[in-house]
């Protein structure tokens, strides 16, 4: 049975452990992720925890959505068995018909929803030496790579507030919900389930990004550089160090995109693979 549960009636305990051993597992299902980045949200069950589905949701106007949160790329449904194709749109189906309109992402591990559109995300495997996986770079990025060492690039400790400060600055077409991420990188840093890298030349900061890093994947969940970053190839600096710190390891580097063929080209170019994901937007008549 499929029963719909408000998020103050929710038994954390085995809903985070149905997360935790899912074969599915996201960090962003979490009852702590979603409690930080999510309005509201509410959750679909199977008999005893069998199944989950994280429903998040705003209202605007007195009607209630459900709507893929910011810093919250792939969620859908999590088991820890083997699920069916049609239990999982019986869990579409089951969601209740209060949400006006549905947008959603579902996770890459999830059957591909009827009237879905797919949307790229780039992964990297670490379980190999550095060397063999920089053999695997484009030529460009390899040069980039050369150019940022030459140029003296370091890494170091930064704030989450700095690349906050950056973005705003040099990303002003870009708008995002400041205090959340601010308090979801706070949290992951004291849980370790998270860091923060920056990328230096001469004790200027030139840019960095905060990493999620949970059960096998580390996700590139927010960076930003200055111009002069930019220029000096400091995300190529900066992600070139994180795969050479984590090579021969069970982890994923998960670049958290792109649909923007620019960014899928750069994250490409470090020999990633598109593992797709699929969104669905499903609006319902209101009677």
């Amino acid at each position: 049975m499929i029963t719909y549960i408000k998020r103050n009636s929710l038994d954390v305990t085995k809903y985070d452990a149905c997360i935790e051993n899912s074969l599915q597992v996201r960090i962003y299902a979490f009852s702590w992720y979603l409690d930080l980045v999510a309005e509201n949200w509410d959750v679909l069950v199977l008999n005893d925890y069998e199944a989950v589905m994280p429903l998040p949701w705003k209202k605007k106007y007195f009607l209630k959505y459900v709507s893929q949160p910011y810093f919250c790329q792939q969620l859908g449904v999590f088991s820890r068995e083997i699920i069916s194709e049609e239990l999982q749109e019986k869990m579409l189906k089951s969601i209740p018909k209060k949400y006006v309109k549905v947008s959603l992402n579902f996770n890459s591990d999830n059957f591909i929803p009827s009237k879905s559109k797919p949307k790229n995300n780039y992964v990297l495997n670490l379980n190999a030496s550095y060397d063999t996986l920089f053999k695997t770079f484009t030529k460009r990025r390899k040069r980039s790579i050369k150019a940022a060492d030459k140029n003296k690039l370091q890494i170091k400790e930064t704030s989450i507030l700095e690349l906050i400060k950056i973005k705003k600055e040099f990303y002003n077409h870009i708008s995002f919900p400041e205090k959340t991420i601010e308090n979801l990188a706070n949290h992951v840093i004291n849980i370790n389930k998270g860091f923060v890298m920056g990328v230096f030349k001469e004790e200027v900061l030139l840019g960095g990004c905060l990493f999620l890093k949970s059960n096998n994947r580390i996700v590139y969940l927010f960076s930003s550089n200055t111009a002069e970053g930019k220029k000096l190839q400091a995300s190529s600096f900066l992600i070139s160090t994180l795969i050479e710190q984590h090579e021969n390891s069970n982890f994923i580097l998960d670049f958290e995109g792109s649909n923007i063929p620019n960014l899928a080209s750069f994250f490409e170019s470090f020999g990633a693979r598109n593992e797709r994901y699929h969104h669905i937007n499903l609006i319902k008549s209101i009677s």
